[in-house]
């Protein structure tokens, strides 16, 4: 009897330290991975009175030290007024104080598009202008993508294809 209890406990001690190294790789400071994003990333998105379906294939995030995360995705704007459609693209939902631009955002959920005046603008759920910022292009890009982080010297780069504008996390 008293070898079963033995052996209960260090099971239980073995399941304990085992839940802890996976919560502790939950947290992880980083970017996230396909099955993090699959699990974060909402499948629609309100914007400016419409719901849109968002591209998980072109969603990108990472976390930050305390375990809290930054979300981007491309959202389908086919349904948007061609006024909209053509400064929204994407949704940014973050979950700490960024830095873009010359202005502070606060936690919460954006639109974001990129300008063909080589501009990025962030924007509420209602639609208004918060912030206009100069994106740069990175000409030497290799393989754009649609979406992606780069981490570049402890800050970040959201990039759309060779346009790119820097986020610094609090």
């Amino acid at each position: 009897m008293r070898q079963r209890i033995g052996v209960s406990v260090i099971a239980l001690l073995v399941c304990l330290l085992l839940s802890q190294d996976v919560l502790a790789q939950e947290s992880k400071a980083g970017m996230l991975n396909a099955a993090d994003l699959k699990q974060a990333v909402p499948t629609n998105y309100f914007f400016a009175g419409r719901t849109a379906p968002v591209q998980l294939r072109n969603a990108t995030g990472f976390r930050v030290a305390s375990g809290k995360m930054v979300l981007a995705a491309l959202v389908d704007t086919s349904g948007y007024a061609t006024d909209i459609a053509e400064k929204f693209q994407g949704l940014l939902i973050t979950e700490v104080k960024l830095h873009m631009g010359e202005a502070d955002v606060a936690p919460g959920a954006y639109g974001f598009g990129y300008g063909k005046d080589g501009t990025f603008r962030l924007m509420n759920v209602a639609g208004d202008d918060l912030l206009t910022t100069a994106a740069q292009t990175d000409e030497g890009l290799a393989h754009p993508v649609p979406l992606k982080f780069i981490a570049v010297r402890g800050v970040f780069r959201l990039y759309a294809g060779k346009k790119w504008v820097l986020l610094k996390t609090e």
